[in-house]
């Protein structure tokens, strides 16, 4: 795939229409890009590589647009297998190619690259500034967003700025969606634990004039910058993007999803503004993940199984654990028929979560709602609503 990023930045990534799995973990029925860019001046610059699956077409589209010149650098933005896996090729297709790269990635790169390829590198630091004729390329680090030897690169003429994994999302390059649903599901599954760092990038570039972001999954930002910087700057934050309410739920009988149903007419008789209802078990656990960082309250409901948490519900919890999920209002549910745990067990994972306010309402039902657990749903939506 080619087209024009500016008149002298040609786009030569790859859309992946097959893969099932990102990282053998997140649904992404719209496929995947693999973003690599050539920037042409009197020194000729790739930006990244892409995954070994798209070798040849990545080649191919390189060639295209290269016209049988020669390039002179190669940036490596981040390590990752699916922007690294073609630089050994490339290296030895073009021997007299310098690469450019930070100290964290010289360290790790015999863990990718099987060539010394020591000789040809060019070793930079914070802001440093390499000049390829009419371009000048600024390089700023970017630790842990989200692997350690992460760096960005801002293009100083055209005011370009690669931002690596940053910015990226789920979906081929002709995928027709809204970016902000696939952009926020990428964000918190794959960069959201890193929040803190995120910040200090953003704090970096901020004083850059940026005209153009070019990531290396999704689409290439041309309009309305501010609009995707500050959703980046809530997300990193892990401030609530939107009020409303998460409902996340295991059922075992079924007897806990129709006390879910009951508890989400009461939260939007009671002036719920959004209330969002998902089967841990039967449901894409990263889009759940998603909307429990995007909205402002969570209430999980869960059976106790085997004197523990439903499998489901543990992991929900500590995937929110793991990335850093904070600054929110949780209630609780559990439902047992002889000895209900689950509420003390939930509460076991929460209590270590940063700036959490939980309910003092912990509903308890004995296999199925009754008067007395009802009441105590209408306490629970009472207080979650306050």
């Amino acid at each position: 795939m080619n087209f024009k990023v500016t008149d002298t930045i040609e786009y030569i990534g790859v859309n992946d229409k097959k893969i099932d799995l990102f990282e053998s973990q997140y649904v992404v029925p719209n496929g995947i890009s693999y973003n690599s860019y050539l920037i042409k001046d009197e020194k000729n610059v790739v930006m990244d590589t892409v995954d070994k699956v798209a070798k040849d077409e990545w080649f191919d589209n390189l060639d295209k647009v290269l016209c049988k010149e020669n390039i002179d650098y190669l940036v490596i933005s981040h390590l990752e297998p699916d922007h690294s896996a073609n630089i050994q090729g490339l290296a030895e297709k073009y021997p007299n190619m310098k690469i450019i790269l930070n100290s964290r990635t010289e360290v790790m790169m015999k863990q990718f690259v099987d060539l010394d390829l020591t000789d040809r590198y060019v070793i930079v630091d914070e802001g440093d500034v390499i000049d390829v004729g009419k371009h000048k390329l600024q390089f700023f680090m970017a630790p842990m967003v989200h692997w350690p030897e992460v760096m960005v690169t801002y293009e100083q003429t055209e005011k370009l700025l690669f931002t690596a994994d940053a910015f990226g999302k789920f979906g081929t390059l002709d995928t027709d969606e809204d970016w902000d649903c696939e952009a926020r599901r990428y964000y918190f599954n794959i960069v959201g634990r890193y929040g803190a760092q995120v910040q200090q990038l953003l704090k970096k570039v901020s004083n850059l004039d940026v005209s153009i972001i070019c990531p290396l999954h999704g689409p290439i930002l041309k309009e309305n910058l501010s609009y995707y910087i500050n959703k980046y700057d809530i997300w990193s934050s892990y401030k609530p993007e939107d009020e409303g309410v998460l409902i996340a739920y295991n059922s075992i009988h079924g007897n806990t999803r129709n006390a879910i149903e009951v508890l989400e007419k009461m939260l939007i008789t009671n002036g719920a503004k959004k209330v969002i209802v998902s089967d841990l078990a039967r449901e894409d656990m990263a889009e759940i993940i998603e909307d429990a960082f995007r909205y402002d309250k969570l209430i999980i409901a869960s059976p106790t199984y085997d004197m523990g948490l439903f499998p489901t519900t543990e992991t929900f919890l500590r995937k929110l654990k793991h990335k850093n999920y904070q600054n929110r209002k949780i209630g609780i549910i559990e439902n047992g028929s002889w000895a209900p745990m689950s509420a003390k067990l939930m509460q076991d994972i929460i209590k270590d979560m940063k700036n959490i306010e939980l309910c003092n309402t912990i509903v308890t039902i004995k296999t199925r709602l009754n008067n007395d657990s009802k009441e105590s749903l209408e306490s629970l939506v009472k207080e979650i609503l306050s």
